[in-house]
C-alpha cells in the first residue's frame, strides 16, 4: 500500500512536522490566552492583604496548605451548593502567587473568611479533630509558640510592592501587624483563649478570615436559585 500524502510530506520530515505542530499549538494557545488579557477586571471592593494577612499567607504557603485545600470554586451547582458563590478573576488580583490548589483532601477555602469564629480556627489548628471529628489534617500546634518576624514581612511587602501591590512607601509594617493582631487576640480572650499577638497562629487566622469576604460582599453569598448560603454545613475544614 502506497504511503499517504501525510506520511510522505510530513511524517518523514521530522523538522517540518515539529515546526508545524509547534505553530498549531501556539495558535491554539493564543486563541485561548489572548481574551484573558482583554477582559476588563474590576477590582473595586477587593481589598489588598494587610501586613498581618501577608504574614499569614506566607505561613499558609510555607506549611503547604495548598496541597490539601483549593481556593477556587467553579460555577457548578455542586460547587456553589457546598462552598458558596463561585470565584471571580478579580478576587485573585493581589495573590502572588495564586493559591488555586490542585486537589481537595480538605474542603475549598475560597469562602472560609467569616464562616467560623477566630476561636474555632485556633482550636482547629491546634487540634483539628477537636472541631472536625475524623479529620486527617495534622496538628499545627507549633504556630501557637512560634513568632512572626516583622522584618520578614517587611521584605514580603517590599516584594509585593514591586509587583504592583498598592502599599504606601511609609507603611509601618510592625505597627500595623500589632494593631490587627491585638484585635484577634482580644476576640480570642472572650472565648477564654490566651495567646500573644506576635504568634504565627494569629497571622494565619487573619489570613483565613480574609478569604472570600470581599467577593461575598460584591457578588452575594451564593443564595441564588442555584446556590446555598456559604455557611451551609457541608464538610468541616
Amino acid at each position: 500500500m502506497a504511503d499517504s500524502w501525510h506520511r510522505r510530506t510530513l511524517e518523514h520530515r521530522s523538522a517540518l512536522f515539529a515546526a508545524l505542530t509547534t505553530a498549531a499549538i501556539s495558535i491554539g494557545g493564543m486563541v485561548e490566552i489572548a481574551p484573558m488579557f482583554s477582559m476588563p477586571i474590576d477590582t473595586t471592593g477587593i481589598s489588598n492583604y494587610t501586613p498581618l494577612q501577608v504574614a499569614g499567607r506566607d505561613i499558609y504557603v510555607r506549611e503547604g496548605c495548598y496541597n490539601c485545600h483549593s481556593q477556587m470554586i467553579r460555577p457548578l451547582r455542586s460547587e456553589t451548593l457546598r462552598y458558596g458563590t463561585w470565584s471571580r478573576a478579580e478576587e485573585y488580583a493581589w495573590d502572588r502567587p495564586f493559591q488555586l490548589g490542585s486537589r481537595r483532601i480538605g474542603p475549598d477555602l475560597m469562602r472560609v473568611g467569616g464562616k467560623y469564629p477566630n476561636a474555632w480556627h485556633f482550636e482547629h489548628l491546634r487540634d483539628p479533630r477537636s472541631t472536625s471529628p475524623g479529620s486527617i489534617m495534622p496538628s499545627y500546634h507549633w504556630l501557637i509558640d512560634d513568632k512572626v518576624d516583622p522584618a520578614d514581612i517587611t521584605a514580603s511587602i517590599n516584594a509585593l510592592r514591586r509587583l504592583g501591590a498598592p502599599y504606601p512607601a511609609d507603611l509601618d509594617v510592625a505597627a500595623s501587624m500589632h494593631a490587627d493582631a491585638q484585635v484577634i487576640v482580644d476576640n480570642l480572650a472572650t472565648a477564654k483563649v490566651t495567646v500573644e499577638p506576635d504568634r504565627e497562629v494569629i497571622a494565619l487566622i487573619a489570613y483565613l478570615q480574609h478569604l472570600g469576604v470581599d467577593g461575598r460582599k460584591k457578588w452575594g453569598d451564593g443564595t441564588t436559585a442555584d446556590a446555598a448560603p456559604v455557611g451551609t454545613p457541608a464538610e468541616a475544614p
